[in-house]
């Protein structure tokens, strides 16, 4: 067949045809076929490709950081006055702006016996003790001042502290209820393995929520020296802190696991700006002393 007639019989297929046969020449311009077959014409080869998925760069959800979270943004506790719109804030202003930055470690209690009936039964097995005595030198080896001890009433996170405080004479030791084990709310995904009534989450979840707001927050104005903090409490509570502090969803608390005596480091700035400096650092135990009960 001559190329005129070749040519004819292609101008005489349906519009359709030939704007599939534009669109695919188009396509293999662009590059969007890139597979080699071979042609029956002369043995020559043309490049096909399956058509590859564009590249999007990740889109922000719309959910802006609110720096009132703690609800100590002092721009939202004070008036403002004619002059705070000058360069020169009063002294009445500056001073009510915080200027420290607060370190909150939480620390999960070490391993406990799960076969007690009372809360006063599940004490820290030998290995507990060892994981408490390796995060207490942890601790003491990072040459930090710290101002506070403060754990769980419960009696695994009672005798952690006890431990941990060895290593850090001079740091005064204190002991919350609000900081107790709970179901601070449900988790989605759910699991099948823990099903909390609805009642639990309803008291569980007020007091967790509770604590959060008494012990995570920016520093208070009067402070005015970067402060290092310890609580040791227990798994749920610290995921849930962290997700609240973060501004992250705070039903997907368990899809995060610890290890026992691991470190779990929050640092709130005077601005309001959080961030997780490590979660669950348990790096400073030997492999066959790390455990998750």
């Amino acid at each position: 067949m001559s190329y005129r007639k070749s040519f004819r019989l292609i101008c005489g297929l349906a519009g359709g045809s030939v704007a599939v046969v534009l669109a695919a020449a188009a396509a293999d311009s662009r590059g969007y076929f890139g597979e080699q077959r071979r042609s029956a014409c002369r043995g020559s080869t043309f490049t096909v490709q399956a058509a590859q998925p564009a590249h999007h760069a990740a889109t922000p959800t719309g959910h802006s950081w609110d720096f009132n979270w703690d609800k100590r943004d002092p721009s939202a506790l004070t008036i403002k006055k004619k002059d705070s719109m000058t360069e020169n804030p009063s002294p009445e202003q500056d001073n009510s702006k915080p200027k420290a930055t607060r370190n909150i470690l939480l620390i999960r209690h070490s391993q406990y016996n799960l076969s007690g009936n009372s809360d006063k039964e599940r004490m820290l097995t030998p290995l507990g003790r060892e994981q408490a005595e390796l995060t207490g030198q942890r601790l003491a080896s990072l040459g930090l001042k710290f101002d506070v001890l403060i754990h769980s009433s419960m009696t695994r996170a009672t005798e952690t502290a006890q431990i941990i405080s060895k290593y850090l004479p001079g740091v005064e030791l204190s002991s919350c209820d609000l900081l107790r084990e709970g179901a601070p709310i449900e988790p989605v995904p759910p699991v099948t393995h823990w099903k909390p009534d609805a009642v639990q989450y309803h008291e569980d979840g007020a007091r967790i929520e509770a604590a959060f707001r008494h012990y995570i927050h920016r520093a208070d104005p009067k402070q005015k020296e970067d402060s290092y903090e310890i609580i040791v409490c227990h798994a749920n509570v610290i995921r849930y802190f962290v997700c609240r502090a973060l501004q992250f969803p705070p039903e997907g608390w368990l899809r995060m696991g610890l290890n026992n005596g691991s470190i779990t480091w929050l640092t709130i700035r005077p601005s309001g700006r959080v961030a997780l400096r490590a979660l669950g650092d348990a790096g400073f135990m030997p492999p066959e002393k790390l455990t998750r009960t």
